[in-house]
């Protein structure tokens, strides 16, 4: 297998991941990224734990004509998309911002795989297309309580729709989870740039004297202990299912909605007490407001993708934490 696979935002958290994923199971991966929030300078370590050259491509989504140029210069069989803006928080307040690059840059990127006659995609959807559901399978109704939820939900709809339209297209949608921890190596992880918004690198970044300490969002949720319960899941099994996706569309035509979970849900003072197993120092921190667009409770049922893609969550949350600590003592940055 040679394969030509096209990673937008692969220089990021979970692209980055997938890129040396991809690699092992024999595909050749090109990386676009406008490095927004992340740095070229991830290129050295993707390409060592790649074990290959890994072509990067400078280019922003939404540029049409970037786009068409990396089409044309490399010979892409099939897309993996994870570029986008992420945020729950940040999308309440730039929600402008968020319909431009998440649907805005992926109808300019499905334009132009039509030109390029490139129809197989794996779209890197998010669990806030549920909003407050725990133990969500993919039937369960889509309730985004963010703009963030609100703009994958939008780009899900459209995803469809195109693929009714058009049989030729072949489409996992995977709904992500809180992806955490790091590459076991050390070598790899979350560096975004500015603050970190996702829990456990937050946590990491006290441990390490970064910041003074954790910000709670929020104690009087109706959860067991007062914190929002999350389903967290590590990097590396979520690398595993983009691969897995993007086998099962060798084979299957249409569209097929994935969660990527583990289906267990932690609190944040569970992964909190973690974190501090994983560092063996305790982590200061004070109650803060809840956040605009957040929810108490959200985990995953993931029964259909271990059925259809023979694919399960390996790593617990222990394993989260001790990886992110191993990537923080290394620096945490790139």
């Amino acid at each position: 297998m040679s394969e030509r696979v096209l990673v937008t935002g692969g220089a990021g958290f979970v692209g980055s991941h997938v890129v040396v994923e991809l690699a092992a199971h024999g595909y050749k991966p090109v990386v676009l990224d406008n490095f927004a929030n992340s740095t070229p300078a991830i290129r050295s370590r993707l390409e060592a734990l790649a074990g290959m050259p890994v072509p990067f491509v400078r280019c922003d989504i939404r540029d049409t004509a970037a786009l068409r140029a990396a089409f044309h210069d490399y010979p892409i069989t099939a897309v993996v998309h994870c570029a986008g803006l992420k945020s729950v928080s940040e999308s309440e307040a730039r929600p402008l911002a968020y319909y431009d690059v998440n649907v805005g840059g992926t109808l300019s990127l499905v334009e132009v795989m039509g030109e390029a006659g490139v129809a197989t995609l794996v779209f890197s959807s998010s669990a806030s297309v549920y909003g407050d559901e725990a133990g969500a399978a993919e039937d369960a109704p889509t309730l985004p309580r963010s703009v963030h939820g609100r703009t994958r939900l939008v780009v899900e709809v459209f995803l469809r729709d195109l693929a009714a339209a058009n049989p030729n297209w072949r489409i996992a949608i995977l709904r992500g989870f809180n992806s955490a921890g790091a590459h076991p190596s050390g070598m790899m992880g979350e560096a975004p740039r500015g603050g970190a918004s996702h829990l456990v690198t937050r946590l990491a970044r006290v441990a390490a004297g970064e910041t003074s300490e954790l910000t709670l969002c929020g104690d009087d949720w109706d959860t067991p202990d007062g914190t929002a319960q999350r389903d967290y899941v590590h990097v590396a099994d979520v690398a595993e299912g983009f691969h897995r996706a993007l086998k099962h569309l060798g084979a299957h035509a249409g569209v097929a909605t994935f969660n990527l979970g583990t289906g267990v849900p932690s609190s944040v003072l569970q992964v909190i007490a973690a974190f501090e197993r994983a560092c063996g120092r305790p982590i200061a921190r004070v109650v803060g407001p809840v956040r605009r667009g957040d929810v108490a409770a959200s985990a995953a049922q993931t029964s259909r993708s271990a059925s259809i893609l023979g694919w399960r969550a390996t790593r617990d949350l222990e394993s989260i934490c001790a990886d992110a600590w191993r990537w923080q003592k290394n620096g945490g940055h790139y």
